[in-house]
């Protein structure tokens, strides 16, 4: 449930997870089972109602085949034939069902039959159509047409008509259609005919005034030898990319181009540049000795520093003898070659020679082409012509021999009486009627009174914005949940033998019939010691956020619990505005807190003894004016005295939404104990509450959850049953104990 803000919104914050809580959804249903079994047994009602009350239908079927035209093919006319249904598939075949429930065939029906209505009128075309069904059999090519009625006489009779009026109207179909072709194409034919003459003369007279007899064979000559010339210029083309291709490839691995390998070739072969090239390689060993062992400036390097000039110009000068002075040639280093790379280099020659052969070729060849497409411009163009008019002529006279023989057949197919349509059987007068929907009828109830009945549950739920469960308190206030009272009902026995009164508190702790509540207020008090780690708890203020919510139970009980264990507790009813605590232990409330606090009495006559261990001041007077007397140095005096004479001081304070009381007596205690219980308190109740203790500054020990019914409880809380051994889930019984299995307090 997504709990209301005081605006009345629901509230979108962290009390509910993204997750599908499907048991906070059962306990909704187990919540508000009422309403939702209302709902249910409404629906089903209505529901049965309703199939009771449905009349007998009956049901007639008729089957029809939509075959192909055979009289076309008896008379030799395969192609082409008009009236049939071609591809018989599932689409074709629901396209004839749409035809079969058109309303020309409906009101063909209607008039045959004379159906009329009870005020004696014909029957409306669009409400015989409802009762008309037509559905493709199977993969079969057969329809069937079923109409229900609640006379078998009258559906039998339906099918039967609405099938012959098909069939009637499938004939008819086909004879406007071949009527109308046959129309279309005798206003064709004499212009088809002209057309036909018109080009057999254009052609006539082009032959006679160029004089073509062979056109076609010289025509062919020369596409052959065109032919041939593409083919030949195609591989001239292939060779060529090859030469380039292996081209490239000694280039890349040379790293050089091909006039510089035929300078190198050359500068290789020519004695006066290698034998400079040797001079100087000689003058270069030189200077690389001395300077590994003088420096720069060292006159014999400097000496043979300038011998290395004069060799490298003597070898400049025979380079530019040999090849020239334009041509750039590579590195010194390059010009002495070993066998392989003059190898490479005489295959990249003479691949040059190839290739400025086959670019040669292909010129000629290309020359060649064009100067033939000119000598034969002439013919092919007269070509041209003549084809363009033979093919006119023939399209002509394949239109008009089209429009012959069309002409034939629509003639045929528009005498016949007989459609494509074949009835395979004729509908029968049924003698039972179809099978009754009821069981529909009280499915669907079931279904849509589950789904009311649930969204009924939900909705009182979610318009209930009550906190119905622990997690949802704890998930509202935050704060340690110190104990679990379960919910105790029916009339509960004092120990006198009396009936208490359920509309006041009730001492449970020392009632044999209950001591599953004891055991659940013993864990609350060792709780509560455990909270005595640091500082001692002396003096507890039990509240809670609006009346009803069983504090002052609460307080009355736990006083009794611990002073069962030995403990001296004194138990005050401060809440002079309803004070309930005399009626819970059967006491006079003639002296009692307005009276002490006032001076009207000393505290040793105010305080009565009601069990070992537990004294207990009860409201005594209502004031005027409760938050007067609680907010004075004599009521924070009298804490203070009482926590020096008793192990525990226990004080029943007003709620606190409205009441300022509690707030006031929070300050003078130890701390604050808020009593919380399920389907009492709302969500803005709650917040106002924790509004309050948080603006106050107040020391909140913790809450404890009052009137749990485990039955209503989510999984994660885990209950203690005496019949049990130990701890068990959901369902183990009345009453809890502290903690939940998801750890969170």
């Amino acid at each position: 449930m997504v709990a209301p803000q005081a605006d009345g919104l629901p509230q979108q914050g962290h009390e509910y997870s993204e997750e599908i809580d499907f048991q906070k959804y059962w306990l909704v249903l187990k919540r508000r089972w009422l309403p939702a079994l209302l709902m249910f047994s409404g629906t089903i009602v209505f529901a049965l109602l309703a199939a009771w009350s449905e009349d007998s239908v009956y049901e007639a079927e008729g089957k029809v085949l939509i075959e192909r035209d055979r009289a076309s093919s008896l008379t030799g006319l395969n192609e082409g034939d008009l009236g049939e249904v071609e591809r018989l598939s599932q689409e074709p075949l629901k396209t004839q069902a749409e035809l079969v429930r058109s309303l020309p065939v409906m009101r063909a029906t209607i008039t045959e039959l004379n159906l009329r209505t009870a005020t004696g009128e014909l029957v409306d075309p669009s409400s015989l159509l409802k009762k008309v069904d037509v559905s493709p059999v199977g993969s079969t090519d057969v329809l069937s047409i079923s109409v229900q009625s609640k006379v078998p006489e009258e559906a039998s009779l339906i099918v039967n008509q609405v099938i012959e009026s098909y069939r009637q109207q499938n004939i008819a179909i086909n004879r406007e259609a071949a009527a109308a072709a046959r129309e279309f194409i005798e206003q064709q034919l004499p212009a088809t005919e002209t057309e036909v003459l018109a080009v057999e003369a254009a052609l006539r007279e082009f032959k006679e005034t160029n004089n073509v007899i062979l056109l076609e064979e010289e025509a062919e000559q020369a596409v052959e030898v065109l032919a041939n010339l593409d083919v030949q210029m195609s591989q001239v083309a292939a060779e060529l990319a090859d030469v380039d291709a292996q081209m490239g490839e000694l280039q890349r691995r040379l790293g050089i181009n091909v006039a510089q390998a035929l300078s190198l070739s050359s500068l290789n072969q020519s004695l006066g540049v290698q034998t400079a090239l040797e001079e100087l390689q000689a003058v270069q060993a030189d200077v690389a000795e001395l300077r590994s062992r003088y420096q720069e400036e060292h006159p014999e390097l400097l000496i043979q520093r300038r011998r290395l000039a004069e060799a490298e110009a003597l070898l400049r000068s025979r380079i530019q003898e040999v090849v020239g002075a334009d041509l750039v040639v590579p590195a010194t280093a390059s010009l002495q070659l070993g066998d392989l790379r003059q190898s490479l280099m005489a295959d990249m020659t003479r691949l040059e020679v190839t290739r400025m052969g086959l670019a040669d070729r292909q010129t000629q060849l290309g020359e060649t082409r064009a100067d033939y497409l000119t000598q034969m411009e002439n013919l092919p163009n007269l070509e041209k012509t003549q084809r363009q008019l033979e093919r006119q002529l023939q399209a002509a006279q394949t239109t008009y021999e089209t429009l012959l023989t069309q002409l034939q057949e629509i003639r045929v197919v528009e005498n016949q009486t007989v459609g494509n349509v074949r009835v395979v059987s004729l509908a029968e007068v049924p003698s039972s009627p179809v099978g009754s929907s009821r069981r529909l009828y009280l499915a669907a109830g079931g279904l849509v009174g589950l789904l009311l009945g649930g969204a009924t549950a939900f909705l009182l739920d979610l318009l209930d914005s009550s906190v119905k469960t622990v997690k949802e308190i704890k998930e509202l206030y935050g704060y340690t949940l110190l104990g679990l009272l379960p919910l105790v009902k029916g009339p509960v026995h004092r120990s006198d033998g009396t009936i208490a009164d359920p509309a006041y508190p009730r001492l449970l702790v020392n009632q044999p019939a209950h001591a599953d509540v004891r055991e659940a207020y013993q864990i609350l008090q060792v709780n509560l010691k455990f909270l005595q780690s640091d500082n001692e708890l002396k003096t507890v203020v039990i509240t809670s956020a609006v009346p009803g919510e069983g504090k002052s139970e609460v307080s009355a009980n736990l006083a009794a619990a611990l002073a069962q264990v030995g403990r001296r507790v004194l138990l005050i009813d401060a809440d002079m505005r309803f004070p309930r605590q005399h009626h819970a232990l059967k006491m006079l409330n003639g002296k009692g807190l307005s009276h002490v606090i006032t001076g009207q009495t000393t505290e040793e006559s105010a305080i009565q003894t009601i069990m070992e261990n537990l004294d207990v001041l009860t409201a005594g007077a209502i004031p005027p004016n409760p938050v007067a007397l609680l907010d004075s140095n004599r009521m924070e005096s009298l804490l203070q005295s009482f926590a020096q004479d008793y192990d525990m001081v226990i004080v029943d304070a007003p709620p606190l939404v409205g009441y300022a009381d509690a707030s006031i007596l929070g300050k003078m205690a130890d701390g604050i104990l808020l009593v919380a219980r399920p389907g009492v308190v709302d969500y803005a109740q709650g917040r106002t509450a924790k509004d309050t203790l948080t603006q106050s500054h107040q020391k909140v020990l913790g809450m404890v959850a009052n009137g749990i019914i485990p039955a209503n409880e989510p999984d994660s809380y885990i209950y203690y049953s005496r019949r049990g051994k130990g701890y068990q889930r959901n369902g183990g019984d009345r009453y809890a104990t502290l903690s939940s299995v998801d750890g969170s307090n």
